[in-house]
């Protein structure tokens, strides 16, 4: 073999090497072509239409695919986003109706609190209830991931009806663009990953709070250790998987939502090699 067909041949091996490793890349990071629209909606209702009267406040900032080139995945997952958001009462409405009719039973629900309120001022004093019945709500859902036919999105809620404290909770979900449904634990886990994934959570939420006893945690606010397991409340993004716990589910209100972050690397072991997600942990 001459040198120059030697020289020849190693730099068609090269090149070859070159775009196979351009093709594995791109594969990787893909953004999707899925197109989302905002709706935004404020309304606000004074009991017994009197502005000097309690009322109560709604605040609306709702993310919805809006253009997907499947159309049939397109009305799949307008669904599930309005499904996670308002509820299974709304999930056969569009987005935009989905919006008008949340905000209208909403306002309704407070307009059915006249009665009692009227009967309450009787019975207590103005400013006690007034407090009781100032009530408010606000929510939103920001997009995580939108890459490689997977998209993940958050879903907050916050709402206040009179009592002690407001609430606040977290709803993570994930969805496969190719089937047009969400992604569940058990579709990227594999079998029997419920015990060593409880443990990492343990483990990963005491060294949060700088404890180097688990046990420790029911001393902070933290119901028993043995009640922390996979919720299946996560998100996912190109760096791992996140759980979210909210108020009173692991811990006391005064803990707040806890969130526990596990790159790849750290729970590879326990992923199913061929999930709906391998694309990112793999190599």
């Amino acid at each position: 073999m001459s040198v120059q067909l030697y020289k020849t041949l190693l730099l068609l091996l090269a090149a070859s090497i070159a775009l196979t490793g351009c093709k594995t890349e791109a594969k990787k990071g893909r953004k999707n072509d899925v197109q989302l629209a905002s709706i935004q909606k404020e309304e606000s209702y004074h009991l017994l239409e009197d502005s000097d009267n309690p009322k109560c406040e709604l605040q609306l900032s709702f993310t919805c695919p809006e253009e997907y080139a499947d159309m049939e995945i397109l009305g799949k997952i307008q669904k599930l986003f309005i499904l996670s958001y308002f509820g299974e009462t709304y999930d056969t409405y569009s987005p935009q109706e989905a919006v008008n009719k949340y905000v209208e039973n909403y306002l309704q629900m407070y307009r059915e609190l006249e009665a009692d309120y009227k009967q309450d001022l009787k019975n207590a004093d103005t400013a006690t209830v007034e407090s009781w019945y100032a009530y408010y709500e606000m929510s939103s859902n920001e997009i995580t991931f939108n890459a490689d036919n997977l998209l993940s999105y958050t879903v907050s809620f916050e709402n206040y009806t009179g009592g002690a404290h407001p609430s606040h909770t977290v709803s993570n979900h994930v969805i496969d663009l190719t089937k047009g449904e969400f992604i569940r634990e058990a579709d990227i886990f594999m079998d029997g990953y419920e015990a060593p994934l409880s443990r990492l959570l343990v483990e990963a939420i005491a060294g949060e709070n700088d404890l180097e006893d688990v046990k420790e945690l029911e001393n902070i606010g933290f119901f028993s250790i043995d009640e922390i397991y996979p919720n299946d409340n996560f998100s996912i993004d190109e760096t791992g998987i996140t759980y979210m716990f909210n108020e009173y589910e692991i811990a006391a209100y005064a803990v707040g939502i806890t969130s526990v972050h596990f790159p790849f690397e750290k729970i590879k072991h326990l992923l199913r090699p061929e999930s709906p997600v391998a694309i990112l942990f793999n190599d």
